[in-house]
């Protein structure tokens, strides 16, 4: 894809190149190799981050990043748990797993690696990560909700609160993987376009545009990662089956409840 500014196409100056990307031909498939190489480096950080934070932790007294840790997990936690109800010990981690890993792949084109080509590109700027991410959420929390709820309820949720709704419902689950994506890589995206654009400035005014957005690219990963991360509790919260839970309060209730008075002293 490319972007041709106007006065640059009158003027005969050579053009943009957007979601241009270093690739490679194996088994007659073309493989986007920089998305391919970014995706692992943010990996191997997610990886580095956790067998590091792994090796702090102790039984003893807690390190500073232990301390750090658990009270990010038990806030939020806390904050899911008063929402949304309880919900599986996996969710949260995997949520924190994927909002770090996300803000790394984010974050990763602030780095410079060049013009022609950018070695470091924002691997989540090319939809074929973010459909992927997209995916391993939603085919997780499909698998989710049969385990917990069985089939049989897994499948009548399609047709509440009333049949006629089911094309509607099934059409909303359909679109979920597309809608977690496609807004991760818009917006990932649309900043490798301004950082383009930008580029066209004179380079005596270069620098003052660029920080500023720079600065604002941060803010943008950061929110990105974060709305990824939500949406992932949101759907394991909606797909789990709270049906115990709303009994187990009413069984504490009963067991406390007072026992009838008895017929007075015999």
């Amino acid at each position: 894809m490319s972007l041709v500014p106007l006065a640059a196409a009158e003027s005969g100056e050579s053009e943009i190149e957007i979601g241009h990307h270093v690739t490679v031909e194996l088994f007659g498939l073309t493989f986007n190799a920089d998305t391919i190489w970014t995706t692992v480096l943010a990996g191997a950080i997610v990886l580095g981050l956790g067998f590091w934070m792994r090796a702090k932790i102790t039984s003893e007294v807690p390190s500073k990043i232990q301390i750090i840790w658990e009270l990010i997990t038990e806030t939020v936690t806390e904050q899911v748990e008063q929402s949304l109800g309880k919900v599986n010990p996996f969710v949260i981690p995997l949520a924190i797993a994927l909002f770090t890993f996300i803000l790394a792949a984010n974050w990763l084109h602030l780095i410079p690696s060049g013009d022609d080509p950018h070695l470091l590109p924002a691997p989540t700027a090319d939809v074929n990560l973010t459909y992927a991410l997209g995916l391993l959420v939603i085919v997780g929390v499909h698998v989710f909700s049969i385990r917990q709820r069985g089939f049989k309820k897994y499948a009548k949720h399609y047709f509440e609160p009333y049949a006629a709704l089911f094309p509607i419902n099934l059409i909303e689950e359909l679109v979920k993987p597309f809608t977690l994506a496609l807004r991760l890589f818009g917006n990932i995206f649309s900043g490798a376009i301004m950082v383009s654009l930008i580029g066209l400035f004179p380079a005596w005014f270069l620098w003052g545009p660029n920080v500023i957005w720079k600065s604002f690219d941060l803010f943008v990963g950061l929110i990105q990662a974060f709305i990824f991360a939500l949406l992932t509790i949101l759907y394991f919260g909606m797909a789990a089956d709270h049906d115990d839970e709303h009994d187990e309060p009413a069984a504490d209730e009963q067991e406390r409840a007072p026992e009838p008075a008895t017929a007075a002293a015999h």
